[in-house]
C-alpha cells in the first residue's frame, strides 16, 4: 500500500511513518522544509525519516506542490497528520489561521480523491479537542489550539461526507518516548542528572499517557484496516490512565531500575486547576496482537534518556 503522510517530522508523525513502513507500506512524507533546515530533535527525526520513507521537502499541505505530489504519487491512502502547532500553549494562539492552514485546499483535494485510487482519509485528532475523550464535564477544548483541532476535524468531516469519502479519525492522548520534544519527561531526566529532585506541580490531573511506540503500532493498524475496509471509523487508544503524579512515579521507577542514577520524585501541592481535572481516551489497545512489548518499550525510553541521565 502507498501512503501519503503529512506531518512526518513531528514526534508522533515520525513514529507513525516508521510503524507504517514496518507493516510493508510505502510511505511518502512531504515536509514543509528540507530536513537540514530544522533544528534540535525535529532535525534528527527529519533526517532519520529517509531510512523508511520517501521524503519530499518543500511541500506544504494544500499548496500547488502538494497537489502535484498527490497526483503523481497515486497513493492508496491519505494520512493528514500535519497541523499548525507553533505557540500551541499560548492563549493568543491564532485559531483561524491554524484552521485555514490545516484545511487549505481541502475542497479541491476531496474532488481529487473522488477520482483517484486514494479512497480513504485518516485524520489525526487530539483528546484535547472539544467533546473528545472522557472526563470532567463540559468537555470543552483545552485551549485555542484544541479549538483549532476541533474545527479542523469538522471541516474534514464536512468535505468527506459531501464527497462520500471514508474518514478515519485517530485520537491522540499524551504520548511519550524517544525523539519527543523536551517537555515533562526530559525535565525529569535532566533534573535527576543534576542530582536534584524534580517536582510535579500538577499531580492531580488525570491523563492518558501512552508509549509512542504502542501508539504508532495502533495507528498503523487502524490506518491500514480503515483503508482496506473503506469505512468511516474512529479510534482513541488508551494506556496509562492515572494522575500525573502517579505517572511521574511510574516513569521514575521504570527508568531508575534501568539506570545507575537515583530517580526520586517530589509530589507538589497543586495550585493550578485551569485545565479539566480528568481528560482521557477510552479505547483499549490489544498490544499482544500488535506484537508490542511493554518491557522493551521502557528499555527504549531508558536508553534514549541515558545521555541526559549521566551526572553533569
Amino acid at each position: 500500500m502507498k501512503i501519503l503522510l503529512t506531518g512526518a517530522s513531528s514526534f508522533t508523525g515520525y513514529w507513525f511513518a516508521k510503524a507504517l513502513a514496518e507493516r510493508g507500506a510505502t510511505v511518502i512524507a512531504p515536509l514543509r522544509s528540507a530536513p537540514e533546515s530544522y533544528t534540535g530533535v525535529r532535525q534528527a527525526r527529519a533526517k532519520d525519516l529517509a531510512h523508511f520513507a520517501v521524503v519530499k521537502p518543500g511541500v506544504e499541505f494544500g499548496s500547488s506542490e502538494f497537489f502535484a505530489l498527490f497526483d503523481q504519487s497515486d497513493c492508496d491512502l491519505l494520512c493528514h497528520h500535519a497541523a499548525r502547532v507553533a505557540n500551541y500553549r499560548s492563549p493568543d494562539f491564532d485559531v483561524n489561521f491554524a484552521v485555514q492552514e490545516n484545511t487549505r485546499g481541502l475542497k479541491s483535494l476531496s474532488e481529487r480523491i473522488q477520482s483517484a485510487a486514494c479512497a480513504t482519509v485518516i485524520l489525526t485528532g487530539s483528546v484535547f479537542e472539544a467533546d473528545e475523550g472522557a472526563g470532567t464535564e463540559p468537555r470543552r477544548a483545552f485551549s485555542p489550539y484544541g479549538l483549532s483541532k476541533t474545527l479542523t476535524a469538522q471541516v474534514f468531516r464536512y468535505w468527506c461526507e459531501i464527497g462520500r469519502i471514508p474518514l478515519g479519525k485517530f485520537v491522540i492522548p499524551n504520548p511519550f518516548g524517544p525523539f519527543e520534544e523536551p517537555r515533562f519527561c526530559a525535565y525529569l531526566a535532566k533534573t535527576w542528572a543534576a542530582g536534584e529532585t524534580p517536582e510535579v506541580r500538577t499531580p492531580l490531573y488525570v491523563r492518558d499517557n501512552i508509549h509512542v511506540s504502542l501508539l504508532a503500532k495502533a495507528y498503523a493498524d487502524f490506518a491500514l484496516t480503515t483503508a482496506k475496509e473503506r469505512r468511516t471509523s474512529r479510534f482513541a487508544p488508551s494506556q496509562y490512565v492515572e494522575s500525573q503524579g502517579a505517572f511521574a512515579q511510574r516513569f521514575a521507577f521504570e527508568v531508575g531500575r534501568r539506570s545507575s542514577v537515583a530517580c526520586p520524585v517530589k509530589i507538589g501541592e497543586q495550585a493550578d486547576f485551569s485545565e479539566p481535572l480528568v481528560r482521557i481516551n477510552t479505547d483499549p489497545v490489544d498490544s499482544k496482537r500488535l506484537g508490542w512489548s511493554e518491557a522493551s518499550a521502557w528499555d527504549e525510553v531508558a536508553a534514549y534518556y541515558a545521555e541526559q541521565l549521566k551526572p553533569l
